[in-house]
């Protein structure tokens, strides 16, 4: 059976409210977002298995959120949308969306269509709970080194597991900062910089070397598999 985490962003309480239970009857683990920021957070933070993204958020029109999102994550994403002009279903298969169900529709043809999309990215299991990056082992709450844990706020830690999750690959400072601070944070460069310095602190000697930084572009965890 597929199973997998959901992430619902939609600022319709209605539909809120019918899909949570809905996918949780279904095996999944639904996830909830009102709006664009806190979707593109928790696509970072949380890396869902698939997005159910509405296009009318109250924040940023969902086709700009779905290039934003598409700017860090490979993460299937089904448009649902009121919306039925066959121009916005282009634009948005085009920016990345894998599939495209008009609102209102019917609940078995949406649960088919998620399965179909989990089954054609592979996720089948639920992703790795803890990643492990020499003497560390990271997980969405909390960094451990040899089982203690360092002190991180809750923006480091999630720096650095978005950093662990694309291990071995450069983060451009656009997409490290649209994934934890928001799109309107996309130029605060020097604010990105502040938040390295503080996680390599944290790390220590040794594992603050594998924060690699890439001058003028980003930064890459490395991959020491």
């Amino acid at each position: 059976m597929i199973s997998g985490r959901i992430l619902v962003v939609d600022d319709e309480p209605q539909i809120q409210r019918f899909l949570s239970p809905a996918l949780t009857a279904a095996g999944y683990t639904p996830l909830r977002a009102d709006n664009a920021t806190e979707a593109l957070r928790q696509a970072a933070a949380q890396a869902p298995d698939l997005v159910l993204l509405d296009l009318g958020l109250p924040d940023m029109d969902g086709q700009e959120a779905l290039r934003h999102l598409r700017a860090f994550s490979a993460v299937p994403v089904i448009i649902l949308s009121a919306r039925d002009r066959e121009a916005e279903k282009i634009t948005a298969l085009d920016s990345g969306a894998d599939d495209y169900v008009e609102k209102p529709f019917a609940l078995g043809e949406l649960l088919a269509r998620v399965r179909s999309a989990l089954r054609r990215a592979g996720a089948t299991e639920p992703p790795a709970a803890t990643l492990y990056v020499a003497e560390l082992a990271i997980t969405p709450e909390a960094t451990l080194r040899n089982g203690v844990a360092l002190p991180l706020t809750k923006r480091e830690q999630a720096l650095l597991l978005l950093l662990a999750r694309n291990r071995g690959r450069v983060l451009t400072h656009r997409q490290l900062l649209t994934a934890l601070w928001g799109p309107a944070h996309t130029e605060d460069v020097s604010y990105l910089r502040v938040y390295i310095g503080q996680l390599r602190k944290h790390l220590g000697d040794g594992a603050a070397k594998l924060i690699a930084t890439e001058a003028g572009v980003g930064y890459r965890l490395l991959d020491n598999s």
